[in-house]
């Protein structure tokens, strides 16, 4: 197994950049330039016993990655567990080379042993999931209906970016003017279960694209930070991307979020970027997030199919 390495996820990065810039549609929900930097740092600590992974190359460039997470039973700070009997598969293929996702598939079957397994295939990826189907893999429908837990990518471009407005008192800060105990306490707050540390926040600083100047906050007139969101900007293919974007369970419906988002588009276009992305859940029953990014001019680009190989 042995340690995944930043150089590791930066060629996964490479690959991920280079579909981005010539099939947008077909890069993989989680396999983003900023979801591959956030999920790497952020979680190591927590799922990086459970993590596997192996890249294919085309002499010193890479093809193909996948990435799975193992079955895990990880302890909670109120004495529950957190836990899954299943893998999950992140995966990027060129799609130049089609042939490679079955080189993925069956490396996936082998690390994951006699457990059921989970994937997900973006919707236009119409030769993907045919070998994905041919491999035994089935739409779940449990987790990909109405009720289900699967991602949409939102997009707008940042032609005409309303001026962001906070209420009286609050004021937008970056993640270098406040201390690291700070930034990963705002996360928290807005994520209640998260097990995000100092330690993570660390290696997301030291790991490529991260910008301290384009991870951004609400500071209340309490000093509290009541809201933040981080930035990836790909220079490349002149977008960027929010991951994650949270608010303080006190302090929602206030505009805040909203007002954040506003606020970084700014941050990205004056860097450079053309184009925003961001995911959130895409089924009816929680329209929370999609109108949250909805209300500031996102829409669908695409969208995960989810499927389910049950095994036994």
């Amino acid at each position: 197994m042995g340690d995944f390495s930043r150089a590791e996820l930066r060629l996964m990065q490479d690959l991920s950049q280079r579909v981005s810039a010539r099939w947008p549609e077909l890069v993989n929900g989680d396999a983003t330039v900023g979801e591959l930097a956030w999920v790497w740092g952020m979680a190591q600590d927590t799922f990086g016993s459970y993590w596997r992974r192996r890249l294919w190359f085309d002499e010193d460039r890479p093809v193909a990655w996948g990435w799975a997470r193992l079955p895990y039973r990880i302890p909670r700070d109120d004495g529950t567990f957190r836990e899954t009997r299943s893998a999950e598969l992140v995966w990027q293929t060129d799609p130049d080379r089609p042939e490679l996702i079955d080189e993925v598939l069956d490396w996936y079957d082998e690390v994951a042993g006699d457990v059921d397994r989970t994937m997900t295939v973006q919707v236009a990826d119409a030769r993907a999931r045919q070998r994905v189907e041919a491999h035994g893999f089935v739409f779940d429908v449990e987790d990909g209906g109405d009720e289900g837990h699967w991602l949409q990518t939102n997009e707008r471009d940042l032609v005409d970016v309303p001026e962001p407005v906070l209420p009286e008192g609050f004021r937008f800060v970056t993640a270098e003017d406040v201390s690291a105990a700070g930034v990963v306490k705002a996360h928290r707050d807005a994520w209640p279960n998260s097990r995000f540390t100092e330690a993570g926040l660390e290696r997301i600083r030291e790991t490529w694209p991260y910008r301290g100047d384009l991870h951004v906050l609400v500071e209340a007139p309490d000093g509290t930070l009541a809201a933040s969101a981080i930035i990836w900007l790909d220079e490349v293919t002149r977008s960027a991307e929010f991951e994650p974007v949270g608010t303080h369970v006190d302090f929602r419906r206030r505009g805040l979020g909203s007002a954040l988002q506003l606020h970084g588009m700014h941050r990205a276009k004056a860097a450079g970027a053309e184009r925003m992305v961001v995911a959130c859940l895409g089924a009816p029953a929680h329209p929370s997030a999609r109108g949250l990014y909805y209300g500031v001019g996102f829409r669908e680009f695409t969208r995960d199919v989810p499927y389910v190989k049950t095994v036994g």
